[in-house]
């Protein structure tokens, strides 16, 4: 028998709108059922559930193939696509920490799912699993199938044949790598951290002698198209450690090693993920975090559409804000109160790349001590810093009180930013609007979702919505030349994708759209006739194309050891991109043309 109070009883979602009765029934029938860490609860593909069960206090984990695919919070429920079905578990239910659940027999939940607040718990529940594990899946990758110069993370260092072991040895230190490569006109010599110990150190040598006379010449070297599975068999077949690998110009891209082939799985998204989502400490979620660009290297290498590589990239963000908040709850303890991580601006679009800020905001139960989640999303926050992931210079964080309310004070925020639409609220809007639940068990999405549907009732917040997408003048200069800074550079985010994410966030708004996707507000504001369709054909070809070469240039930054940015260069692009550029910022300025009737005053 259950000894809580019925109000208790209504926190958590499957009982929200239960009647007296049916609470009452609860409190006869229900258990309570503790965990301990590890333990699994219901195994995938094994005896079907027996009872809905309600995670009381603690989490558990929904695991397929060892990929952690969502974690329950206090008040999620789990069991019930078994339990209604009669069909095996899709996946093993893991408690992740000392777990309570509020456990109901099989035929009293049956009852409580079939009222119309059950089958709207049941219908949300089941879609944001099927979400969660879709967006999982885009970040799967096929070891078999990589190439060596996917794996590639760092340029080669060089030096010439002349160099004293010692500058050699300094060379390396600075690069951060293992080897040199010695240049010999058109072939290449080897020296390696062993060479240096074995064939320098071991004999007594001086630190003044010449690369020739330790190095191994002349190096194997091996083709970037080549399966890094072969040449793992390569490497061991011949005991070498080293592969220098050549681009298709013959030049060397980098230096794979031993290490990089035994842990060519990790290199790959869901091996990443794991990683992070295993990392026992801070420090171990930087060093696993630290391998996202050569992942994401390797993703554009491979061919991968840009925005199922903007989903990687939002997804490791997630698995790093997850473990981070564990880590958090493990130094300075667990929450009383319910909570939600909400990711903002192109991580919650699920259109992050290597240069995107750290954009997020929290929100907690009314009445929670707001001190406690300060000192924990502070932690957050510097962690995500300390991975990579940069903050915003607005300090758009979840540390930030302005970004951190309880419950009712986002529902207080979402309803000024619609009938007060001055300037601080519309910039509010602009980042609040574009929002998706990380973590958490506090229900935020349907109470902010419901406002946000209403917005095209507010006539005024459209008209000065209609602004932020018009602003942004685009950079096309005289007989349609692209304009760039004085240094010839053109920044493609707030020059074309920021401009395009504006307007597709108006006209989804403005048709009662609430999807945060780019891609899916251009379909939707489509389909409800928002939208001509051959406007948001053009706007979401600008897209897919600004989003892959600002991936492509990212990718080839990060693959010389330079900070990814959004800068390129117009005039070092191919002629057919630089083509391909031109006409989808003019689509840009079309679409931006259209609003006249919003913006009377024009652009």
């Amino acid at each position: 028998m259950v000894s809580v109070s019925q109000e208790y009883l209504r926190r958590f979602p499957p009982l929200a709108d239960a009647s007296d009765d049916a609470l009452a029934e609860v409190e006869r029938v229900g258990e309570i059922r503790t965990y301990e860490p590890g333990t699994v609860i219901l195994h995938e593909d094994g005896t079907p559930a027996t009872h809905l069960s309600i995670v009381r206090t603690g989490s558990v984990e929904l695991v397929h193939d060892d990929d952690i695919i969502d974690v329950l919070e206090p008040g999620e429920a789990f069991g019930h696509p078994s339990l209604l079905t009669g069909l095996a578990p899709a996946f093993d239910v893991r408690a992740r920490e000392e777990t309570t659940c509020l456990v109901l027999p099989a035929d009293h939940a049956s009852e409580l799912l079939a009222g119309p607040a059950g089958v709207r718990f049941v219908a949300r529940s089941l879609r944001d699993r099927m979400v969660r594990t879709g967006y999982v899946a885009h970040a799967g990758g096929d070891v078999r199938n990589a190439k060596l110069g996917s794996l590639v993370h760092r340029p080669a260092a060089f030096c010439t044949p002349e160099t004293t072991v010692a500058d050699a040895a300094r060379t390396m230190a600075d690069a951060d790598v293992s080897c040199v490569l010695v240049r010999l006109g058109d072939e290449f010599g080897l020296l390696t951290d062993s060479d240096i110990r074995a064939r320098l150190v071991a004999r007594g040598r001086g630190l003044d002698t010449p690369v020739s006379e330790v190095m191994t010449t002349p190096a194997l070297t091996f083709a970037a198209d080549r399966l890094a599975i072969d040449a793992m068999i390569d490497m061991l077949d011949l005991g070498i450690h080293h592969l220098p690998v050549l681009g298709a110009d013959g030049v060397p891209m980098g230096v794979v090693t031993a290490t990089d082939l035994l842990y060519l799985e990790g290199r790959t998204p869901f091996g990443l993920r794991r990683s992070i989502a295993h990392a026992p400490t801070r420090e171990a979620v930087v060093e696993a975090t630290s391998h996202l660009p050569a992942t994401v290297v390797a993703l554009i290498r491979a061919g991968v559409p840009a925005t199922d590589v903007g989903r990687v990239v939002a997804l490791a963000g997630d698995t790093t804000t997850m473990r981070l908040i564990d880590l958090a709850f493990e130094e300075i303890g667990p929450a009383e109160w319910e909570w939600a991580w909400i990711a903002l601006g192109s991580t919650a679009r699920r259109e992050a790349s290597l240069a995107s800020d750290q954009d997020n905001a929290f929100a907690y139960a009314d009445g929670a001590d707001d001190d406690y989640f300060q000192r924990i999303t502070t932690y957050v926050n510097s962690g995500l810093s300390d991975c990579g992931f940069g903050e915003d210079n607005a300090e758009v964080v979840a540390r930030n009180p302005v970004w951190r309310k309880s419950r009712s004070g986002w529902r207080e925020v979402f309803e000024a930013c619609l009938e007060q639409p001055d300037r601080s609220h519309l910039v509010r809007a602009a980042v609040a609007f574009d929002f998706r639940h990380v973590w958490g068990g506090l229900e935020i999405v349907k109470p902010l979702v419901e406002i946000e549907r209403t917005a095209h009732r507010h006539p005024d917040f459209i008209q000065r919505l209609a602004r932020t997408a018009t602003d942004i003048k685009v950079p096309l200069g005289f007989r349609g030349r692209v304009a760039t800074t004085d240094d010839g550079r053109l920044d493609l985010k707030m020059g074309a994708i920021v401009p395009i994410c504006n307007l597709a966030r108006f006209h989804a708004i403005s048709a009662g759209v609430t999807i945060s996707s780019t891609l899916a507000r251009l379909d939707a504001a489509e389909a409800a006739g928002g939208l001509d369709g051959e406007t948001a054909a053009m706007l979401r070809e600008a897209f897919e194309f600004c989003t892959r070469i600002r991936l492509e240039h990212q990718a080839r930054q990060v693959s010389h050891g330079i900070r990814a940015d959004n800068h390129l260069v117009p005039d070092e692009m191919p002629p057919l991109a630089r083509a391909q550029l031109k006409a989808a910022l003019r689509a840009i300025q079309d679409a931006q043309k259209q609003l006249a009737r919003f913006v009377p005053l024009g652009l």
